[in-house]
């Protein structure tokens, strides 16, 4: 049986942090490793603890969200942490900036628990996550400002290939566009990791953000 993924929670509301660590414990394959109130308790936990996952909310008092994930999984760290953005505010710019700092995911507080324990066992995975009730206001706003030296041709993807993009970009799971398309979560797999590989993207999240300024979606 293989080690439980570990989670750190940082959260300043303590009954939501209680609630959060208490979710995640209570699945066979989670275990907290650590929960603080504020972002700078959750950098010093997170180096010292090294979990596999934190799960950040935004404003919070020290160091905010934001940059707390900033100094986690930002560029140029030396040892980068997966970062969930968990929070109540659904206000596109906290979204923007917490992907830009370099976070894995963004969910909403009001989720339900099920999505929760997915997004984090999905940005575990090294995957990307995006709550889909927000992906596509976020990325019509601000595709243009997150890749804007972006001059990729998506020709060379196959029909099939740019299928799975368009639906990638419209918040579909693997588990749901294997649905769709009549094929198994394995082949969906492939098709996105060579869709990231052609078009020379990091993560889904660039990959969504790729289709909307292509106009792939509208």
């Amino acid at each position: 049986m293989s080690a439980p993924i570990r989670v750190l929670v940082c959260d300043d509301q303590v009954l939501i942090r209680t609630g959060l660590v208490t979710i995640i414990d209570a699945q066979p394959d989670l275990a907290t490793v650590g929960e603080c109130g504020d972002g700078g308790t959750a950098v010093e936990m997170a180096e010292r603890l090294r979990p596999d996952v934190v799960v950040m909310d935004v404003r919070m008092p020290v160091l905010d969200g934001i940059k707390a994930t900033r100094r986690l999984a930002g560029v140029g760290v030396a040892h980068p942490v997966k970062v969930l953005v968990v929070t109540t505010f659904n206000l596109d710019e906290y979204v923007y900036e917490a992907l830009r700092a370099g976070a894995s995911g963004f969910l909403l507080k009001d989720a339900p628990p099920d999505r929760l324990l997915n997004g984090i066992r999905t940005v575990a995975t090294g995957a990307a996550l995006l709550d889909p009730d927000v992906t596509r206001r976020l990325v019509g706003k601000y595709a243009a400002r997150i890749r804007p030296s972006d001059t990729k041709d998506e020709t060379r993807l196959t029909p099939r290939e740019l299928e799975v993009l368009r639906l990638i970009a419209n918040g579909l799971s693997n588990s749901e566009i294997a649905a769709s398309l009549f094929i198994s979560q394995e082949t969906v797999k492939t098709f996105v990791s060579r869709i990231l590989t052609k078009l020379d993207l990091r993560d889904r999240v660039q990959a969504v953000v790729y289709a909307y300024r292509h106009g792939l979606v509208t």
